[in-house]
């Protein structure tokens, strides 16, 4: 048995897609996939409990320590979807259980919905169907957009214009527990896995074009049909103080699935890190 966390990595051609490992190699695999501007450290504190399976913890392209996509490109949600088609022909994985939070509980429905030979059982995290919108709304969507990849490539291509600076890990730290639900010690995993440090100071390694706007999204009725396609188990493991969306969407989203459970958990957005120990025993509940 390995007990400890192993960095690894996956060449998919134009891009190399980073993460950690825990567990013996031969023990079944169990791949997490986190959240927006988040990265594979997320999964830290859950490794240790998910005894008796080999636990991947991916970073996504753009996040943690993967490969930024090339300048030409940018980061629709669906490309995702190929990022994990890319690693399953790379990898030649059969079916496997995905736990998967917030952003990665989107990407790994839209995944499971397409491809449900390859994948086993998917737990998401605070994280239940799609962000969407009225089709009426396709054109405003489209030009904001547009004007967002506009703004951010000049602010890429300006001498002027840099990545913040921190200029410690407790100020980056400071500046994530902020703007998120983290304390400090879980925030901590997360900033060190996505600064680097230069002369002047600590900078964000992520790539910056994730925030651009999306320039388009799913319908309701779209959104909706990847839901009812979905024919592998789901279970929904959520925090009591988690996102609003979540709680709205178990009434949009649950009588779609196929086959469907959920359970409630103390904690925010980020439950998984908070009480470890409770969602690993959800976790290996119900994939078992």
């Amino acid at each position: 048995m390995i007990n400890k966390i192993e960095e690894i990595s996956f060449n998919l051609g134009e891009l190399t897609l980073t993460g950690l490992a825990f567990g013996d190699k031969n023990d079944e695999l169990l791949l997490c996939l986190h959240g927006w501007l988040d990265n594979a450290a997320s999964f830290l504190p859950l490794m240790p409990y998910l005894k008796g399976k080999r636990v991947i913890a991916l970073d996504w392209p753009g996040h943690g320590l993967s490969s930024h996509r090339s300048a030409d490109a940018h980061y629709h949600f669906i490309d995702y979807v190929y990022d994990l088609l890319l690693l399953w022909e790379t990898n030649q994985w059969q079916k496997i259980d995905i736990v998967a939070h917030s952003m990665g509980g989107m990407i790994s429905s839209a995944f499971s919905a397409a491809f449900p030979e390859k994948v086993k059982s998917l737990t998401l995290l605070d994280s239940i169907g799609f962000i969407s919108s009225d089709a009426q709304e396709s054109t405003e969507h489209l030009r904001k957009g547009m004007l967002s990849r506009l703004k951010s490539n000049a602010d890429i291509t300006s001498s002027s214009k840099k990545k913040k600076i921190h200029p410690s890990l407790e100020s980056a730290v400071n500046a994530r527990v902020q703007v998120s639900d983290l304390s400090f010690e879980q925030a901590k995993l997360l900033v060190e896995r996505g600064i680097i440090k230069e002369k002047n100071g600590f900078f964000w390694r992520s790539d910056s074009r994730l925030r651009t706007s999306s320039a388009y999204r799913l319908t309701l009725g779209q959104a909706k049909q990847f839901i009812q396609d979905i024919s592998i188990p789901v279970q929904l493991i959520y925090g009591d103080k988690g996102l609003s969306f979540v709680q709205s969407g178990l009434k949009e989203f649950a009588p779609l699935f196929c086959h469907f459970s959920s359970h409630k958990l103390i904690g925010g957005h980020h439950f998984h890190m908070e009480t470890p120990e409770a969602t690993s025993r959800q976790i290996l509940e119900f994939i078992s």
